[in-house]
């Protein structure tokens, strides 16, 4: 018995996935796909132990399809090409079946190596999976990405992994031959991080640790068991996320101490540079916003420092923006709107933009009203003209609140100024 739980559950049809209902479900963006065995070149994304490479060799398997792999940590363009050409003369039986190439995270690919699998993607000679835990818009280039399309895996819920645990008490040819009684899961869940494989293993662990055949599951068992855990930085698990998480956290909750202490964490630890300076970028929008305008432009230009710089001297850089960062104050007013903004695009769906802001490029549009009675604000005084903006359906609504900090009860204040009674500002 060498070959892992893991490996021995590892789900062969779609019926036995479990999870990503909304793209594998029954009426799952990929189902219908797979089952006409229309495939189209994808990216993977989604956190590790999820399922990705297990979806791909779902995909290959249904589909009847030739199946290549390739891991990004060991493969150079010469490997990238010697599988292309393999899989283009095996590929010559097939009529509208062209093999499939699976590369294992696909973000650690070079340009180089990327642009090598560009004219078998174009020409169709494999159709190309790549998983990926980072996001392909920063890490894959935009020429391949847009011959690709991409595909989300959500993380798993709990329910979906107290699942996996009972499949593998019922049906694993080894442990279904032990009575096991899962009485607590919820170190096993914490020591998994949501990490499919990483939870069947430790899993497996435990109950071969026991001589008898007849195991109850508690917490205090699982930890017992485990003795080093979260001593590592694990880069590809659980610990590079929640590591990022309470670096984040700690950003936003104002606490510099802990902020530059979790960045050390990952410093130590390897992390990539740019994945740091990345989440800082995002954070200075997303909860700094314009409480503190500058916090953007200074993430932005951590970022390019440290693609330059790397380590060791990069991380003086991340330090300052981290604390910087930490010291501003809080606002998510952006992040808020754009999101009621989106939820409210998808409720109302194509509503008419006034005739008085739209566009009238030809003689034709003029005469049938676009752009007639538009107010040009710098005509008027404080460079402002009170008109409609909004589709009349949802004239009057306030999406965006600014924050209570200084520069934004500066915005209050000018709005309200100027639009008086009409957005409640």
């Amino acid at each position: 018995m060498n070959t892992p739980l893991a490996e021995r559950l590892r789900p062969k049809t779609l019926d036995d996935y479990i999870s990503q209902s909304h793209l594998v479900g029954k009426n799952g963006t990929l189902t219908k796909h797979i089952k006409q065995g229309l495939i189209p070149s994808m990216i993977l994304w989604g956190p590790p132990g999820i399922g990705k490479t297990t979806l791909a060799n779902i995909i290959a398997t249904t589909s009847k399809r030739p199946f290549y792999t390739l891991s990004a940590i060991s493969s150079g363009v010469k490997d990238v090409r010697e599988v292309i050409e393999k899989a283009k003369n095996g590929g010559g039986l097939f009529t509208t079946k062209n093999p499939i190439l699976f590369i294992d995270e696909i973000h650690r690919f070079s340009k180089s190596q990327q642009d090598s699998l560009l004219q078998a993607v174009e020409k169709g000679w494999v159709t190309l999976i790549g998983a990926t835990t980072e996001n392909p818009s920063f890490e894959v280039i935009s020429a391949l990405l847009s011959r690709c399309q991409v595909y989300i895996l959500n993380a798993f819920e709990k329910t979906d992994l107290e699942a996996l645990l009972k499949r593998a008490i019922d049906k694993d040819e080894y442990l279904s031959k032990k009575t096991i009684k899962l009485k607590e899961t919820s170190a096993l869940l914490r020591l998994s991080g949501g990490d499919a494989r990483k939870l069947l293993n430790i899993f497996e662990l435990i109950v071969n640790s026991e001589e008898k055949d007849k195991i109850t599951i508690t917490d205090k068992l699982v930890l017992d068991k485990i003795q080093n855990n979260t001593v590592r930085y694990d880069k590809s698990g659980e610990q590079h996320y929640d590591i990022v998480s309470a670096f984040i956290k700690s950003i936003r909750g104002s606490d510099p101490n802990a902020a530059v202490y979790y960045l050390a964490r990952m410093i130590e630890g390897g992390e990539e540079v740019k994945f740091i300076a990345r989440r800082m970028l995002i954070l200075a929008s997303e909860d700094i916003g314009n409480a503190n305008p500058t916090a953007l432009v200074m993430a932005n230009t951590t970022f390019q420092a440290v693609t330059t710089i790397g380590y060791p001297e990069s991380r003086i850089i991340l330090s300052q923006c981290a604390t910087y960062l930490a010291c501003s104050p809080k606002s998510n007013a952006a992040y808020m709107a754009i999101n009621q903004a989106q939820q409210l695009v998808k409720q109302t769906g194509d509503l008419s933009v006034p005739l008085s802001i739209r566009n009238a490029p030809t003689k034709l549009m003029k005469e049938i009203g676009y752009g007639e009675a538009y107010k040009y604000s710098h005509n008027y005084d404080n460079n402002f003209a009170e008109q409609e903006f909004l589709p009349k359906e949802i004239s009057n609504t306030k999406l965006y609140e600014p924050g209570i900090n200084a520069r934004e009860q500066a915005q209050r204040d000018f709005l309200k100024l100027r639009w008086k009674e009409k957005y409640g500002y």
